[in-house]
């Protein structure tokens, strides 16, 4: 095994004060109970490059039901590969235990993994243990291994650098340090192989060196230029969320001209590399300067904004009404394609209502019924994020806000309010010797007679 180049912290400035707290905890509890852990991959790098992470992930060598035995707000994750996420409020820590490369899968591999799977199927099946049903998973993404060997299945130098919180050390088994100093992105082996294995890891160079202004290696270049066919192989889910990925960084401009000239772009979507033109150059530039005023990315930033951002230079969305007059919903062809990635019908919709409504924002003459009824839309948030992204209109966003923050609660929600059920009284119970009521009592008795009879 080799040793690790250990970089003590005065020869490095990452600091403990710029870690997310409950990440220390969490290091130092599992530290306690004599767990390897380290602070890894994206969080590092981003410190070291002077920028603030969007995430603290750690690695560990415990495995994910010994992370759980010591954090009751851990919950497992994952059927490929366990991942231990730890909980607090509304943040969470993903922890996940070191693994190692594992070779490709052979044939004989494969088919016997899939019978043993299917074996024990049945068997949890037959013995009604619905238990042992959730937890099948599948053993060969889940081969632990050591730091080391974590380190060397990872993408990047820059992503494989650990740091130990006790000693405040940098862990670099991949000269990952030397690339932070050059701003260089580099591959963990021949980059050829590992593209092949995981074409995504081509689109992550061009993003990385564009959203982190990092220079990308020549053999990294030339590999992608070989491979970047390769990326039809890979998972459209993945992609598509990679997009989003894209146009929520801040960099979504100069990223897609990147993959564009890097020719990964006519791969994922050629209609988006055939649009380049200023009037997309426009819309994503528009899009970087608002995501750039918050640290986080805002709740009303959603997918339906991405995706209007990036289509709506080079296609044409139709109106809610319009559209419904001529079929129904579920058997109306999307008229947004892009190549291999699948556009979810809600988030096109939602697009639909947001573009709906910005010609009734920007109306100037409306009666305040129809104004509060337009700020009790389902879109109007999302809209108003539009109309201040692309519409360049800030008097106009201030004046609907100032209203918004004022406006009464809206006459669905009373209606849709669940309402309190009423208690009926209930008689005492009589024992079988109780005598009946009589007529001067607060109930009736058999002979006792009601008013009107």
């Amino acid at each position: 095994m080799a040793e690790p180049t250990t970089i003590p912290r005065s020869e490095h400035k990452l600091s403990r004060r710029h870690i997310d707290n409950d990440a220390l905890k969490v290091i130092y509890r599992l530290q306690q109970h004599n767990f390897e852990t380290y602070l890894v991959g994206g969080g590092v790098r981003d410190l070291l490059l002077d920028r603030r992470p969007k995430d603290f992930d750690l690695g560990t060598s415990a495995h994910p039901q010994q992370i759980k035995r010591l954090f009751r707000n851990c919950w497992i994750i994952g059927r490929r590969f366990r991942l231990a996420h730890i909980k607090f409020g509304r943040k969470t820590l993903e922890v996940a235990t070191f693994r190692k490369q594992v070779p490709p899968e052979t044939d004989t591999e494969r088919a016997a993994r899939e019978a043993e799977r299917e074996r024990a199927k049945q068997k949890a099946t037959a013995a009604g243990d619905r238990q042992t049903r959730t937890r099948l998973v599948i053993p060969r993404d889940n081969t632990f291994g050591t730091a080391e060997e974590d380190a060397f299945r990872r993408d990047f130098t820059i992503n494989a650098l650990f740091y130990d919180a006790s000693t405040r050390s940098i862990l670099d088994y991949v000269d990952g340090m030397r690339d932070i100093g050059r701003r260089t992105i580099r591959s963990i082996g021949d980059p050829n192989e590992r593209f092949i294995e995981d074409p995504v890891r081509m689109l992550r160079a061009v993003v990385l060196a564009a959203r982190l202004d990092l220079s990308i290696d020549p053999a990294v270049s030339t590999a992608i230029r070989r491979h970047r066919g390769e990326i039809v192989h890979s998972s459209p889910a993945r992609l598509v969320e990679e997009l989003y990925k894209i146009a929520r960084s801040g960099a979504s401009e100069r990223i897609i001209h990147d993959l564009g000239d890097a020719g990964l772009l006519k791969f994922i979507a050629p209609e988006l590399d055939r649009a380049r033109s200023d009037a997309l150059w426009k819309s994503l530039g528009a899009l970087d300067s608002y995501r750039r005023r918050f640290d986080d990315s805002p709740p009303t930033l959603g997918n339906a904004v991405l995706l209007g951002s990036i289509v709506a230079p080079f296609a044409t969305i139709e109106r809610p009404r319009r559209r419904a007059a001529q079929e129904p919903l579920a058997k109306r062809p999307l008229e947004v394609s892009l190549g291999l990635l699948p556009i979810a019908r809600r988030d096109l919709e939602r697009l639909r209502q947001i573009l709906d409504l910005q010609h009734r924002l920007a109306d100037g003459h409306m009666s305040p019924r129809a104004r509060q009824a337009i700020m009790h839309r389902s879109a109007f948030a999302e809209a108003l994020t539009w109309m201040e992204i692309h519409r360049q209109t800030p008097e106009l966003v201030a004046q609907w806000r100032g209203e918004a923050t004022g406006a009464p609660s809206s006459p669905d929600d009373e209606q849709t309010r669940p309402r309190r059920r009423r208690q009926r009284r209930r008689r005492p119970r009589r024992g079988p010797g109780a005598e009946e009521p009589g007529p001067g009592s607060g109930g009736r008795g058999p002979g006792t007679e009601g008013p009107g009879t």
